[in-house]
């Protein structure tokens, strides 16, 4: 594998990981503001991060890569409204989204058409992500001046079932 695109999913690993620690810290904001299903639903989210993070980590392995874990720092913790912390959430998304496609020209520009294929997938998963964010976030900014809708978004997101364990993901 040559060092760029190993240096770049070395990045990438660690991106994954900080988005598991940003879904965490949405999670705990929203269990503070006694919104369950929020938390739950970030929580969720926070599992379906380290599932992609562990997806490049064992790529990157069986490539013959060597795994260069970088220390995480702490995301932010409060926000000055449920929908601020959606929107962060849609930003990182998005901002995963600039990164994945940037790694997919760096696998290209380096004929690594193996890593390119297996990009293909992140890609494809962050249009989901996105899609997802935005419409949660667009649905909070309605309700916002509404306790009452909070609360229906809140009893919905509650319903969302836990994460496929890491092998399910893959397939």
């Amino acid at each position: 594998m040559k060092s760029k695109v190993e240096q770049g999913l070395n990045e990438q690993i660690h991106a994954e990981f900080f988005s598991f620690y940003l879904y965490l810290a949405v999670s705990a904001y929203f269990t503070k503001l006694h919104l369950e299903g929020f938390a739950h639903w970030m929580r969720v989210q926070a599992q379906e991060e380290l599932a992609h993070a562990m997806k490049l980590f064992d790529y990157l392995n069986e490539r013959g890569g060597a795994v260069r874990l970088l220390a995480v720092e702490s995301p932010q913790s409060e926000w000055a409204s449920p929908s601020a912390a959606v929107e962060a959430v849609l930003k990182h998304e998005q901002h995963i989204s600039e990164r994945i496609n940037r790694l997919v020209d760096l696998a290209n520009g380096e004929n690594d058409h193996a890593t390119a294929v297996m990009l293909h997938w992140y890609v494809r998963e962050q249009v989901e992500e996105e899609a997802t964010a935005d419409t949660l976030y667009h649905q909070v900014k309605m309700v916002e001046a509404s306790p009452h809708g909070l609360l229906m978004i809140d009893r919905e997101l509650a319903g969302r079932p836990a994460a496929a364990p890491a092998a399910e993901a893959e397939a």
